[in-house]
C-alpha cells in the first residue's frame, strides 16, 4: 500500500474494497468496526457481517449510484436500575452502535436478485453472479447496416 493511499484511509470514512479485489480491502478504521467476510464460488459472492445482538431491523442495506452495496447498521439501547422507594438510579447505562460500509460490487453481480438475512449473530448478505447467458445479452455485439 503506497503511503497517499494509507492516509487517504485514515482521512475518510473506511472502505472494505478500494477495489474489490485488492488486497488492501481489510484495513478498517478502527477496531470497532464488525468483522467481515467475504466468500466467492462459482455461483456468488457472499458477505457476512458478524452482528451479535442485532436484527434485521438494525440495518439498512441499499445500491447506491455508484454501484456500490451500503451497509448500514445502527442500535440504541438503555439499561435503567432504579432504587424503587427512593427513585434514584444506581446505575444506567447507555449503548449506542452505528456503522456503515459501501463495498464496491464487481460487474458481474446480478443486482436484481441480491438478498439478505440475520441468522444467529451475522448478517449475510447473498450477491448471485450473472450466468454465462446473462453476461452475453449485456456484451451484444450491435451488427452495423
Amino acid at each position: 500500500m503506497t503511503p497517499s493511499r494509507r492516509n487517504y484511509s485514515q482521512e475518510w470514512l473506511p472502505s472494505i474494497f478500494n477495489d474489490f479485489f485488492d488486497n488492501d480491502w481489510m484495513v478498517k478504521a478502527n477496531a470497532t468496526a464488525p468483522a467481515i467476510n467475504v466468500i466467492e464460488s462459482d455461483t456468488d459472492y457472499k458477505v457476512e457481517v458478524a452482528a451479535p445482538g442485532m436484527t434485521k431491523e438494525d440495518f439498512n442495506i441499499h445500491l447506491s449510484e455508484d454501484n456500490e452495496l451500503v451497509i448500514s447498521m445502527e442500535k440504541k439501547t438503555e439499561n435503567n436500575e432504579e432504587d424503587k422507594q427512593n427513585k434514584k438510579y444506581l446505575r444506567r447505562e447507555f449503548s449506542y452502535t452505528k456503522f456503515q460500509q459501501a463495498l464496491v460490487l464487481p460487474d458481474d453481480v446480478e443486482k436484481d436478485k441480491i438478498n439478505a438475512n440475520v441468522t444467529n449473530g451475522v448478517l449475510t448478505i447473498e450477491l448471485p453472479k450473472r450466468t454465462p447467458e446473462e453476461k452475453a445479452k449485456i456484451n451484444k455485439v450491435i451488427e452495423i447496416h
